[in-house]
């Protein structure tokens, strides 16, 4: 179950983060409180997510999993670049990720 939270808890933070984008320095104000509510959920979810999961490999895959698909969306909404420097900074999140399941913070 905790690693549904954790699922449950990226999908938040990535929502809270995309709608900051759209809130303009917060001076909208439905994105500012989808950023605010997006956040708040995002955390308790890693709260409980924290009761069944080591606090480094949920951590380490809440804000990688994160970065990754806020890039992701940057991209696609955004219309930002996406460079050599950023392919392989997704990369290593997602090595970095996977290198700690694979047993390096268990």
């Amino acid at each position: 179950m905790g690693y549904a939270y954790l699922a449950a808890a990226i999908a938040s933070e990535v929502v809270a983060t995309t709608a900051m984008k759209y809130s303009d320095g917060f001076s909208r104000l439905w994105p500012s409180l989808v950023t605010v509510l997006g956040y708040v959920v995002s955390f308790a979810l890693l709260a409980q997510t924290l009761k069944t999961v080591s606090i480094g490999t949920a951590y380490a895959i809440w804000s990688g999993a994160g970065t990754a698909v806020v890039a992701a969306i940057g991209l696609t909404l955004f219309g930002e670049g996406l460079g050599a420097a950023k392919i392989a900074g997704i990369a290593l999140i997602i090595g970095g990720v996977a290198v700690l399941n694979l047993g390096g913070a268990h």
